[in-house]
C-alpha cells in the first residue's frame, strides 16, 4: 500500500523555514523568496502551529533555531536537495557550468585564458560570474568558486588552494622615471598609494622599511585591486597586487616592479566546491584546466 504523506506540513511552509533558517532573520528570508516579511513570519507561525513545537526562539536583533528546530531544518533541506537532484535528473543541463569568482579574478585572471579554456572544452557552457559576496552554491545554482581566505569556508565545501597570495608593489614605468626610486624612503613618499579593500599598504610599508614608522601623505582609495591596478597603469600611484594578475602588464612594460621584494601573506586563491556537485564531470573538468592554469 502506498503513503500518501497526508500529514506533512505545507511544502510552501518547509520552503520558507528553510530560507528562514539559513538567514535566521525574516527580512532576508523575505528578500530571497520575493514575499513580504509578515508573510514569512505567518507561514513560521502557521507551521509550528501544525507542528506543535516552537521551532526558533526569537532574539531581540535576529532568531535562534530551537533543538528541535535545529534537527528539523538539517532533515528538511536534505528533502529539498533531493527533491532537487530527482528534478535535475529528469531535466539535465549536461556541461553546463557556473563559475563565481571575484571582479578582480575575472577580469585581470579569467579574462585573458578563456580563449584557451574555450578551445579546451567547446561543449562546456562556462558562465562566470563576478562578484565580491559570499555565494549560496545550491541556492544560487553556483557550482564552483574563486575565492580569496583561509579554509574551512563553509560546511559541506571542499576546497584547494589555487595559488598563494604575495604583495608585489606595481607603479607605471612614467611614474617611476618622474618620482625616482621608492626603496629610497624620501623618494617613496612622493608617491600616491593606491589602496584596495585588504588595506594592507601599512603592513607592507613595515616590511619593505623595516623599523621605521612612515606616515605617508598621498593615498587614493578604491575597492577592488582591478581599479587600483588600472589607476597604476594610468601613472596615479602604487598599487599592490599578487603578480598573477599583472602578468601580461610587466611582460608589456605597462607596470613595473617598484620594489624587488614580495611579500608573503598568509592567505590564498581557493578553488571551492560542493562535496555533492551538480556536475561533478564539468566541475572537474573546469577545476583541472584552471589548476592546469596556474601550474
Amino acid at each position: 500500500m502506498s503513503q500518501r504523506f497526508n500529514d506533512l506540513p505545507p511544502l510552501n511552509a518547509l520552503k520558507v523555514f528553510e530560507a528562514v533558517t539559513r538567514h535566521l532573520n525574516f527580512r532576508l528570508a523575505a528578500e530571497e523568496l520575493g514575499v513580504t516579511q509578515g508573510a514569512v513570519a505567518q507561514q513560521i507561525r502557521g507551521l509550528e502551529a501544525s507542528l506543535g513545537l516552537k521551532l526558533f526562539e526569537r532574539l531581540p536583533r535576529t532568531l535562534a533555531l530551537t533543538g528541535a528546530g535545529a534537527g528539523y531544518a538539517v532533515s528538511v533541506r536534505q528533502a529539498f536537495e533531493l527533491i532537487d537532484e530527482a528534478t535535475r535528473t529528469l531535466r539535465p543541463e549536461p556541461n553546463r557550468l557556473t563559475l563565481s569568482v571575484t571582479p578582480t579574478f575575472a577580469s585581470r585572471w579569467m579574462l585573458p585564458r578563456l580563449p584557451s579554456f574555450t578551445a579546451a572544452w567547446p561543449d562546456i557552457d562556462l558562465r562566470v560570474l563576478a562578484s565580491e559576496r559570499l555565494v549560496q552554491f545550491h541556492h544560487e545554482g553556483v557550482d564552483l568558486a574563486v575565492r580569496y581566505g583561509r579554509p574551512p569556508f563553509g560546511v559541506g565545501l571542499d576546497a584547494t588552494l589555487l595559488f598563494s597570495q604575495s604583495l608585489l608593489a606595481v607603479v607605471s614605468p612614467t611614474l617611476l622615471a618622474e618620482h625616482g626610486d621608492p626603496r629610497d624612503e624620501a623618494h617613496c613618499q612622493r608617491y600616491a598609494l593606491l589602496h584596495d579593500g585588504h588595506h594592507l599598504w601599512p603592513a607592507f610599508l613595515s616590511f619593505i622599511f623595516p623599523g621605521q614608522s612612515m606616515h605617508h601623505p598621498h593615498h587614493l582609495r578604491f575597492n577592488q585591486t582591478a581599479l587600483a591596478l588600472e589607476a597604476a597603469i594610468s601613472g596615479q600611484g602604487m598599487a599592490l597586487t599578487s603578480p598573477h594578475f599583472v602578468q601580461n602588464d610587466l611582460a608589456s612594460g605597462r607596470l613595473v616592479p617598484a620594489f624587488t621584494q614580495q611579500m608573503e601573506v598568509d592567505a590564498g586563491w581557493y578553488l571551492v566546491w560542493p562535496r555533492r556537485p551538480r556536475e561533478p564531470a564539468a566541475v572537474i573538468a573546469v577545476r583541472d584546466w584552471l589548476m592546469c592554469q596556474v601550474s
